[in-house]
């Protein structure tokens, strides 16, 4: 995954901090930084002086540096009009076209041969915005879309309404970013998180981004000032398209956890009771010996034993309770807080366990 952290010159970091911040991230195999030129509480002298050495910073680790600009930020930087050249001199490579820009501009920009690419706002599209933009003649495949965060409780986004602008977004084949809150240092004025989907606001980094993963979601961005270091080695363990879901291992079998370590696939034929796994049987190492048969409750993570013949190896995530069974080991349990994970372990699916 194209995964990012955020930079806000002018606003709560030193110049040092956030050239640190650059540092970790690219450590991490962070490869995008997004920074916002329109920020109402942005102390412009402070930005005017440190932007450019911190988009320096960024090219040195070749980074992708995405601008959110709108009208307001040719005042802010004292540009006298709108110029991809005076952008691509600060070192941009890609504008969030955040509002105030019509279509047939955006098409016009699309096509540009500077090399620099176009961000949609992914929380505000419609349809009927992308029919313009289609319309107008617009090159989509220089263009990708990041959804807003929301500092104020209470005005992050639905679920459903992510799902469906990303749906929209990506049946035009455009790809898709959001933003998860980090709890190292919260960026102001109000110091309440800056996620996309309100229901993470107080969640953990790591299953937030995780979350956003397993929805689809192509770039995840930590948006908060100062993010922990273990909140950017997460951004560096995300697979696209991967429910990776937290699990206690309960067995000290050798031969069972170095299994359990593997990424599956989600069989086709979705079974009623369980998430079976595609290939569990033909990564096995070694012999299963019966143990811990107990009852398997939802969330129970299974592998058959060598009693159950050529069915041992067989791993399932128990979505139906079910009686003990003595050719069945329950070798681990999904975290009753990610139980509501399992509905994204489709069939074909790719789905892994994060040990807490």
């Amino acid at each position: 995954m194209e995964n990012g952290i955020s930079l806000y010159p002018g606003l709560d970091n030193t110049l040092a901090e956030n050239l640190q911040l650059l540092e970790a991230a690219a450590a991490c195999g962070i490869r995008r930084v997004f920074t916002s030129l329109h920020i109402p509480e942005t102390d412009t002298a402070v930005l005017k002086k440190e932007l450019a050495t911190l988009l320096q910073a960024a090219r040195e680790h070749d980074m992708e540096i995405i601008s959110d600009i709108s009208p307001r930020t040719l005042e802010m930087l004292e540009l006298p009009e709108f110029s991809l050249e005076a952008f691509q001199k600060l070192g941009i490579t890609t504008l969030r076209l955040d509002y105030g820009y019509e279509p047939e501009q955006i098409a016009q920009l699309s096509h540009n041969e500077m090399g620099i690419r176009l961000q949609l706002n992914a929380s505000t599209v419609t349809e009927t915005i992308l029919t313009a933009l289609k319309e107008a003649g617009t090159d989509f495949s220089h263009i990708d879309a990041l959804h807003n965060f929301y500092p104020r409780q209470g005005t992050g986004l639905s679920e459903s309404v992510l799902c469906k602008k990303n749906d929209l977004l990506k049946e035009a084949g455009i790809k898709v970013g959001a933003f998860v809150p980090s709890h190292g240092k919260q960026r102001g004025p109000l110091f309440e998180g800056l996620p996309t989907l309100e229901a993470h606001r107080l969640w953990q980094t790591d299953r937030a981004a995780r979350h956003m993963a397993a929805l689809g979601v192509d770039s995840v961005f930590l948006s908060d000032s100062l993010p922990l270091t273990s909140e950017l080695q997460v951004l560096g363990r995300l697979h696209a398209d991967e429910v990776a879901v937290e699990a206690t291992f309960l067995t000290e079998d050798a031969v069972q956890r170095e299994l359990l370590r593997h990424t599956f696939t989600a069989r086709e034929d979705e079974a009623r009771d369980a998430i079976r796994a595609q290939e569990s049987r033909g990564l096995l190492q070694g012999t299963v010996v019966p143990e811990n048969n107990k009852e398997r409750r939802r969330g129970a993570i299974t592998i058959d034993n060598k009693d159950y013949l050529r069915y041992m190896g067989e791993l399932q995530i128990i979505k139906k309770s079910q009686p003990p069974d003595t050719r069945v080991n329950v070798v681990g349990r999904v975290a009753e807080c990610e139980l509501f994970m399992l509905k994204y372990i489709t069939p074909g699916r790719r789905f892994s366990f994060v040990c807490s």
